[in-house]
């Protein structure tokens, strides 16, 4: 059975909705993969409980290590932290990324105005996400722009 680890920000309603409908998605969708998402792991995610700094590191690398693959959110208003470690540890792991960006500012990229604001002082009408770990995530897999993009994307790897 094919295993990915599923790397994104868990921390309001909003997040962990969006998390678990695409888990469950992923889980429908690609029947033999075996989907391991964070915020279902209780003794180091209720967040009314208690897990310090080793316990979260130690149980999610080596969740990341025991995968085929990793899927990452990359987007909000800055890329996670821990998502960006998480793309780390799995890049130099030599295990394959597929990485979510959906971020609509992206469209109409070869609109003038657009292009013409972007040599205008803080008129960029694009959103920008960290080069280097957008780079990790490229150099051993890809970026795509929705969900059913990501599922698709995942397939190769599993």
């Amino acid at each position: 059975m094919a295993k990915l680890y599923f790397a994104a920000s868990l921390f309001n309603e909003m997040e962990l909705a969006f998390n678990a409908l695409l888990a469950g998605r992923m889980r429908e969708e690609l029947p033999g993969l075996e989907v391991f998402l964070p915020q279902e792991q209780g003794e180091i995610n209720d967040k009314n409980a208690y897990a310090d700094s080793k316990m979260i590191a130690k149980l999610d690398t080596e969740a990341i290590l025991k995968s085929d693959v990793l899927f990452a959110v990359l987007d909000g208003q800055v890329i996670d932290p821990g998502v960006a470690s998480e793309i780390g540890v799995a890049y130099q792991a030599g295990i394959p990324i597929v990485a979510l960006y959906s971020d609509t500012r992206q469209q109409g990229g070869a609109h003038p105005e657009k292009l013409a604001a972007l040599q205008v002082l803080a008129e960029s009408q694009f959103s920008y996400v960290n080069l280097y770990t957008v780079g990790l995530v490229k150099l051993n897999g890809k970026v795509v722009a929705s969900s059913s993009e990501a599922i698709e994307a995942i397939k190769q790897y599993i």
